[in-house]
Formats: structure tokens, C-alpha cells, sequence
């Protein structure tokens, strides 16, 4: 009886390890859905690294995480400050990624880790850096590098933590960070997002279907080629705008190269937050006037063209508008007599 009971509590504990273990795998899969972990891991090698600002070198088979995600932005997202020369011959290795070109110590410029930096889509743009009671502007000219380092490109140092705003020396100043805190410093920034440049508006042939805004001649249009920061409720405008043919849309949509008939549920981004098509025929959750509903992204609410044929002679987007269909308002119960302008808040569904 003894011998025959062993086999029974193996496969007993076999197939608590097999529960437990499915269990750990799910709480894992969560935890990995709602965060930003290391995908791997970079071997330690040793060069000539410059110690201008005490920068962290490389140790020799040491072992460094990699990142190619960060944190969620925010309003006002956490970050650690680090400090960089982006001049040549600085700590900052070669020129910055953004426009292949070093950077003075008295510019205002930062490198974001690379999931911050996502693909360059935040290059040249600014964004607000808060510490210390004071605000600073700062123009994006480089990714902090999260997945390699250790080389003579990123000067022998080890990748980026995925938290980091690397910032130069006049940023640091403008912050009026006693010289016995540089280092690293916990700071919030957000997109700071202003106009680029001005269209000149010219006339044509304007579809006032919707009551569209129509150009005007000699018209200093502003152009943006960011929009506000995206939260979980994120704050806009909706507009109005038939996607079918003939309609105030002009062409076709962006996304797909279709039409889309006034009863389907669809949207346009403007550019900030259509980012390059990112948001292609994904669904974003709207909510306006108690009722909320999903709809397709299938265009960009242009915020940097118009004036054209291709933008049915409209002026560019502001860049915080949810351009939808008439079906979209009809679902949300938004009175006739409301439609235009509206208030709504938006998030990604």
C-alpha cells in the first residue's frame, strides 16, 4: 500500500506545479499587458568612454536590460533627467539621430528613451520639462538609446533606462538645478505642442455640405504637426465630415484609399494623433453627451496641408479634432441644432 500511494502524490504534485505554473503565466501576461519590461539583455564591453558629465560606463560582461517600450505618457509624465553634452566631442558619442548635427551646450535640446522617442515620431518637436517650481522648453534632437549600447556609437555606455529625459547643460541651467543635484533628477514632462509654420490660404471649389470652413485668399493659416498630450480621456473637438464620394471630405480616406458612406461609424485624427498612420482602421471609444460609441479610424484630419483640391480648398485641422461622421453624431443623440463644434472626450478602444 505504501509504494502504490508514492506514484499518487507524484502525480498530485505534479499537477499542482502544472496549476501553479499556469496561474504564474497569466498573472505574468497581465502584469506584461500593463507595463514596460526588459526584452532582453546586452553584454558588457569596454572603449574609451568620456566621464564629462561622471557618465556611466560599460563593465565588461556585465549584464544591462533592454527596452523598447516606456511608461505611458501622460500630462505631466514622470521621468528621470540625466545630463548630456550633445556637442561634438561631448559624451553624447555621434551627432543626434533626429537631424544627423551636434548641439552647443547652450541649446535646449534632450534625448528620450526609446520608447518615449518611438521611431523619431516626437524629432524636432518640443516638449515641457517641469522640476524644481520651473517649466523649460526643450526641442527633441536624439533618442537616449534603450536597446543598444556599450560601443563606440553611444560612447561606451550602457543602454538608457526606458524613464529617461537626457537632457543638455542649458536645459539644466534654465531649471535652475543647484550644480550639487545634477545628476539624476525626477522631473514630469508633456508634448508641448505649438504651431510649426503658417499656410498662405487660396481659393477653389469648397464643399459647404457640413457648413465647412472654407479658404481664404491670403489667409495665414497656423499648421501643427503635433497634437495635445493622449490620456485615458482624452480632451477634443468634434467636427462633422462626410467620407463619401462627392462629400465636404474631398478624396478618399487615407487609411484604406476608400469612401466610406455617411452611415458608417468612421473618424479622422488630426496629425498628432493620426502619428503617421499608426491608428490606421483601429476603433477609438467617444464619449459625448452621456451616450459614448466606437468608431474607425480611417483617415488624418490634416493639420499641416490645405488649401488644395486634395483638401477640398478646407484650411489645415487644428490639432484636437475628431472629425466624424454623421453617423457617429446620430449614434451619440446629439441634437441637430448642436452639430458643428462639440466637446467630447476620446480614448483608444
Amino acid at each position: 500500500m505504501a509504494t502504490a500511494r508514492f506514484p499518487q502524490l507524484a502525480i498530485m504534485a505534479i499537477a499542482l506545479l502544472a496549476a501553479l505554473s499556469s496561474l504564474s503565466l497569466v498573472a505574468s501576461h497581465r502584469f506584461m499587458v500593463g507595463s514596460c519590461r526588459a526584452s532582453g539583455h546586452l553584454r558588457g564591453k569596454t572603449g574609451h568612454c568620456n566621464t564629462e558629465n561622471d557618465s556611466d560606463c560599460c563593465e565588461a560582461g556585465k549584464m544591462y536590460p533592454q527596452y523598447r517600450c516606456s511608461p505611458p505618457i501622460t500630462s505631466n509624465t514622470r521621468a528621470t533627467m540625466t545630463i548630456n553634452s550633445f556637442a561634438k566631442g561631448g559624451d553624447g558619442g555621434g551627432p543626434s539621430e533626429c537631424d544627423n548635427k551636434y548641439h552647443s551646450d547652450s541649446e535646449k535640446v534632450v534625448a528620450l528613451s526609446t520608447g518615449w522617442y518611438n521611431g523619431g515620431s516626437r524629432c524636432l518637436n518640443y516638449i515641457n520639462i517641469n522640476a524644481n517650481g520651473k517649466s523649460v522648453r526643450a526641442k527633441v534632437v536624439d533618442e537616449c538609446d534603450s536597446v543598444h549600447g556599450c560601443d563606440a556609437d553611444h560612447d561606451f555606455q550602457p543602454p538608457c533606462p526606458n524613464n529617461i529625459v537626457d537632457a543638455s547643460p542649458a536645459v539644466w541651467k534654465a531649471l535652475d538645478i543647484p550644480e550639487s543635484q545634477v545628476g539624476d533628477y525626477d522631473i514630469t514632462w508633456s508634448d508641448s505642442c505649438r504651431a510649426s509654420g503658417h499656410l498662405r490660404g487660396k481659393t477653389g471649389h469648397c464643399n459647404t455640405e457640413n457648413d465647412s470652413d472654407c479658404c481664404e485668399a491670403g489667409k495665414m493659416y497656423p499648421q501643427y504637426r503635433c497634437s495635445p498630450p493622449i490620456t485615458s480621456n482624452t480632451r477634443a473637438t468634434m467636427t462633422i465630415n462626410s467620407f463619401a464620394k462627392g462629400g465636404d471630405g474631398g478624396g478618399p480616406s487615407e487609411c484604406d484609399n476608400k469612401y466610406h458612406s455617411d452611415s458608417e461609424k468612421v473618424v479622422a485624427l488630426s496629425t498628432g494623433w493620426y502619428n503617421g498612420g499608426s491608428r490606421c482602421l483601429n476603433y477609438i471609444n467617444i464619449n459625448a453627451n452621456g451616450k459614448s460609441v466606437r468608431a474607425k479610424v480611417v483617415d488624418e484630419c490634416d493639420s499641416v496641408h490645405g488649401c488644395d483640391a486634395d483638401h477640398d480648398f478646407q484650411p489645415p485641422c487644428p490639432n484636437n479634432i475628431v472629425d466624424a461622421s454623421p453617423a457617429v453624431w446620430k449614434a451619440l443623440d446629439i441634437p441637430e441644432s448642436q452639430v458643428g463644434d462639440y466637446d467630447i472626450t476620446w480614448s483608444d478602444a
